[in-house]
């Protein structure tokens, strides 16, 4: 399945939804679910669509196998009356089913608890430390690089990337993530594929004049990668039955030029052997986002090419789909919320 967070404006304002993608439409899950309870003649539909296909992204990782198996049922339930060229209205005159164009994507989880990102290809680092002067640590193959980045700066496909004022350097990566679907602390290898909900893009935005001199202080990235919409993700999130994480072709192009491919399996930790270093002694929970870290090439600071404002960046993963974003300059002032 494909899964998305979405906005619908209504009267009231924008109303966020998950729903699973179908072609060029997107099905409200939770809605979808208790029209269905209602044609099974549940007598609390809708309280018990709320429980078990909620309609928030992390509420329905944590109802595990059980929310999954009724977005499946529900989802072919639906499909099935599109077929049959069916009118689909919920029960209250609620619509089940929206057009792509009629919604704004969100990042699949909007607000993920924690966002891990990794440094993880040899020769990406190779490339990227080459150009500050470095070579690979001693300990680079013996324990996964590892630091926590921003959830206030995720963001979808769609949305800006917005040039930080502080940087004159501004560059993508490209970038494949998962979303842990259930908590656990201290996971066996072997066990951790159980714990992957989905898959998704990730534009890992760097400042990268910014971030050479955080490393010359030897700290973590900071304000390097850390701003306003850095955390790009989208444009929806696949499940582990439709995607080969082994072998995944991956694109990044710039105003619709290649200027980066690649293959998921340049990366050298694989996302169960991350999921394990990870949760050592610390809880991942529902929604929780881990990135398997930039392929070979996937950045322009490796092809001294630099993204500027106006461009459009797109970054394609086969069995995905494609996240899109504009660069752009901010505009006026910023205020505190």
């Amino acid at each position: 399945m494909k899964l998305a967070t979405f906005e619908k404006t209504t009267p009231i304002g924008a109303v966020r939804r998950i729903g699973v993608v179908h072609g060029d439409q997107i099905i409200d899950l939770n809605f979808a679910y208790a029209l269905y309870l209602t044609e099974q003649n549940d007598p609390r539909p809708y309280e018990m669509a709320g429980l078990i296909v909620p309609p928030d992204m992390i509420r329905f990782f944590e109802g595990g196998t059980a929310s999954k198996a009724a977005a499946t049922t529900v989802v072919a339930w639906v499909v099935e009356r599109l077929a049959d060229k069916v009118t689909i209205t919920g029960a209250r005159g609620e619509t089940i089913v929206h057009a792509l164009d009629e919604v704004k994507l969100l990042a699949p989880v909007p607000e993920p608890t924690n966002v891990f990102a990794t440094m993880n290809s040899d020769r990406h680092m190779l490339n990227g430390l080459e150009k500050f002067g470095l070579g690979l640590p001693k300990a680079w193959h013996d324990t996964p690089a590892v630091y926590r980045s921003t959830n206030s700066g995720v963001a979808g496909s769609e949305d800006p990337i917005l040039w930080p004022s502080y940087t004159e350097q501004l560059d993508y990566e490209l970038e494949c993530g998962i979303y842990i679907g259930k908590r656990g602390m201290n996971i066996p290898v072997e066990r951790a594929s159980e714990y992957i909900a989905a898959y998704t893009i990730y534009n890992d935005v760097s400042a990268r004049d910014v971030l050479k001199k955080e490393i010359s202080l030897y700290t973590g990235p900071a304000k390097g990668k850390c701003f306003a919409n850095s955390n790009l993700m989208g444009p929806w999130a696949v499940t582990p039955d439709e995607v080969d994480p082994s072998n995944m072709r991956m694109v990044a192009r710039i105003n619709g030029e290649v200027w980066s491919e690649g293959n998921l399996n340049d990366i050298h930790w694989s996302f169960p052997q991350l999921i394990a270093h990870i949760s050592k002694d610390e809880m991942l929970r529902p929604g929780d986002f881990i990135s398997g870290g930039c392929i070979a090439f996937g950045s322009g600071l490796e092809l001294d090419r630099w993204i500027q404002p106006g461009d459009v960046v797109e970054l394609e993963i086969e069995g995905i789909g494609v996240l899109r974003n504009r660069v752009e300059r901010r505009r006026g002032l910023d205020g505190v919320e």
